[in-house]
């Protein structure tokens, strides 16, 4: 059974002058300042909810956090430590959890690699590209190749 990633939410809140001061989970002070963020069912100062591998504020990078093994980490570095990885179809080398890709099919492949195979051209977003035996062309290669050896297309 595969493990999904557990991922949660942050709550920027105002604090109100007449209520009780909520203790922060990452300090155990009092928080005093005019916000206060809620998250895994806790209170927290903005200064104290950070990941545990970059330190970055948490309530400044999203509205998620994660966490694993007791640890509470941000976006990039849960993927890092946690996340699948692949070899891009057109270059092969690794590409990193937490990056960005373009899929067609089954292959995945770097942002950077997603071009024609052929002439090297790079597709922009709802640019037509087609697959033939597993190489991504351009509308043009593919149309030349269709003349020569006369193969049926696969419109992505």
């Amino acid at each position: 059974m595969q493990k999904r990633e557990k991922s949660f939410g942050i709550q920027m809140l105002s604090v109100q002058p007449d209520t009780k001061p909520k203790g922060c989970a990452g300090c155990n002070r009092k928080i005093k300042d005019r916000y206060l963020l809620k998250a895994l069912d806790k209170y927290w100062h903005e200064d104290c909810l950070k990941c545990a591998c970059c330190d970055c504020r948490l309530g400044e990078v999203g509205s998620t956090l994660y966490t694993k093994a007791n640890l509470i980490l941000c976006r990039r570095d849960y993927l890092r430590l946690f996340g699948v990885t692949g070899n891009c179809a057109a270059c092969s080398k690794l590409i990193p959890a937490f990056e960005m890709v373009m899929r067609a099919k089954d292959n995945v492949y770097h942002l950077d690699c997603f071009a024609c195979q052929l002439c090297n051209q790079r597709f922009c977003v709802g640019d037509k590209f087609f697959l033939k035996n597993n190489m991504i062309l351009c509308q043009t290669d593919y149309e030349e190749g269709l003349m020569k050896d006369g193969y049926a297309p696969q419109v992505r």
